[in-house]
């Protein structure tokens, strides 16, 4: 029963928009990442980004209340 259940959504994903799709890929990894003893292994693309963050650290450029505050309200579910 799961795996028919799995094979159609497959089958609706294929028609949702790239985001929503890349998306619920990162979520599958996260699942996918637990499975397996908790090891995930970042792309590349995570890594530089990782790299990006620590660099800003280092320089100290954070974010204000204010901007942290702007971007919670932006991406949080309404």
């Amino acid at each position: 029963m799961t795996a028919k259940i799995l094979k159609e959504v497959m089958r609706r994903v294929e028609t949702w928009p790239e985001q929503a799709q890349t998306e619920l890929a990162q979520i599958v990894l996260e699942i996918d990442a637990g499975l397996e003893g908790g090891i995930y292994h970042a792309s590349p693309e995570e890594l530089a980004g990782v790299d990006r963050g620590l660099k800003a650290a280092r320089e100290g450029r954070f974010a204000t209340d204010d901007q942290v505050d702007r971007a919670f309200e932006k991406h949080r579910p309404a």
